[in-house]
This record gives C-alpha cells, structure tokens and sequence, in this order.
C-alpha cells in the first residue's frame, strides 16, 4: 500500500489527492477495496493519492458515485484538466512519459509528436483546425517542442524506441520544404542516438497497429500503459491482458520493420526526394 506523504493544498493534484484519501478513509475503504469499486486497481488509487498519477474524468466520475461526493472529484479534475498546456485527452499521459523508463511509438500516418519539427507541428495543426487563432496554434508547437526536447536530451532516461510506417513519411504535410526538414530532422534523432527509429516498409504486411497510433511506457516500479490516439481523441489503457496485446503486436513491428541502419539510409533516400 501506498503511503501518505505531506502534499501542498496549492497544487490542485495534490489537493485532489488529500481529499481523496480524506474521503475513503471517512467512508472505512481501503485502497484496495476503493479500486475494486471504481474498476482500477488498489495501488492506483495510492498513486492518485500522493500525486503520482493524474485523475482522469471518467474514473473521478465513477468516485463520486462511490463516495458520495456530488461531482466533486469530477469537477476538480475539470479544473485540473483545464490547467494543463496539453489536450485533456493527453495530459494524463504527459504526465506518464516524465517519470517512464522505455516509451515505444508506433506511428502510422503521422510522424511522432516527439520527433516533429516545429513547421511540422504547425501544418498538422492547421489542416485539424484551419480556423484556430495562429496564437493558440503556437501555444501548442512550443509545448510539444519543450516536451521533446525534455525526453530527447537525455537518451538513456527514458529510452525512446519509434516504428514508423513507411506511410507515414511519404504523405506530404506542410509541402516539400518541409517534409525535407522533417526527415532530416529525424535521421539526425537517429543518428546522434538519442533514439532508435525503425521505418516499417509497405513490404511489412499488417499488423494491428496499423489501425492508430500507439504508444508503450514502461516503468522501474510501475505496471506498464499503453496510450492510443486518434485525429481529436486519445485513450491511456491500463489493463494488462490489452498492453500485453499491444505489447507483443509491438515486438512483432520491430521484427517486420527495417533495421535502424537500413531505416538511416531509407530515411535519407526519401529526403532527397523533397529536395529541388
């Protein structure tokens, strides 16, 4: 079990996690029993308690029916939600990414948030929503730039492993300059190693990644997730026969992929294409 630890009433997790302990101990719960009736696990609920893990709406929904609380872990998980610099959907999973020992990608359509130059980001943006304020547009590339450049700097913490499918560098975002500097942008990732990237060729064949985004963070004392995203949604996943799925269609992409080697030269053949 998880133990309790002085948490600042200024901060709005650890507020939320002080009042949640407070609650299930006034309700005679344990952690275990709590996470038996809200469907999560009993150290889950220790980690929410001290901070750790980010509530999430659906989960704090399901605790004010358990404790009583009249939408009171609902509400405060709005506000939390509200106050992060990324979509609602993803901040949960940020959060995850800090503190994960391995993050593996596999990236279908799009190439990865963390290895995304900053026009790059931009285009992206612009075609999911052309009517944005160019303001909010690049609230949005400076925080997925700061979050790779915390990730990136340090190439063994976490260890950053991407398979990307061949797709995904051919569909051109943002017109030929570019997708030139994109993937130049990524063969030097590649090639100073402060990541493994493999592209996974049309030759391939499928897999059931295939079908979204995916993304596996595992952890020193932690069980692992798996976050799966689409155009305007995402989903963190902690039920461990799907991560197991997940994790195995993973090790299959890395075996039908290109070798990192093969993968550098590939990559620099296709940025030749871009270039006048």
């Amino acid at each position: 079990m998880s133990q309790p630890k002085h948490l600042d009433p200024a901060s709005m997790a650890e507020f939320y996690g002080a009042e949640l302990r407070r609650r299930r101990e006034d309700a005679g719960l344990t952690q275990s029993r709590l996470g038996e009736l809200v469907y999560c696990s009993g150290p889950y609920i220790g980690q929410m308690e001290i901070a750790i893990r980010r509530p999430q709406l659906d989960l704090s929904e399901r605790l004010d029916t358990v404790l009583r609380t009249d939408g009171f872990f609902r509400r405060l998980c709005e506000a939390i939600l509200k106050s992060s610099k990324y979509a609602d959907y993803f901040a949960a999973a940020a959060e995850l990414e800090r503190r994960a020992k391995m993050i593996c990608h596999f990236a279908t359509m799009v190439v990865p948030g963390l290895l995304q130059t900053e026009d790059y980001t931009r285009a992206l943006i612009r075609s999911a929503r052309p009517l944005v304020a160019q303001e909010l547009i690049e609230r949005h590339v400076g925080a997925r730039q700061e979050r790779a450049c915390a990730l990136l700097k340090d190439p063994a913490d976490p260890e950053l492993w991407f398979v990307i499918h061949e797709a995904a560098l051919r569909v051109p975002v943002g017109g030929n300059e570019v997708m030139r500097d994109q993937l130049e942008h990524i063969a030097e990732v590649s090639r100073s190693h402060q990541a493994i990237v493999q592209v996974m060729p049309f030759s391939g064949g499928l897999n059931p990644l295939l079908y979204g985004s995916m993304t596996l963070m595992t952890f020193a004392e932690e069980p692992p997730v798996v976050y799966t995203e689409s155009a305007y949604s995402g989903q963190l996943i902690e039920d461990p026969a799907v991560v197991a799925n997940n994790a195995r269609s993973y090790d299959l992409a890395r075996a039908a992929a290109m070798s990192p080697e093969a993968s550098l030269a590939f990559i620099g053949r296709l940025a030749e294409d871009y270039t006048p």
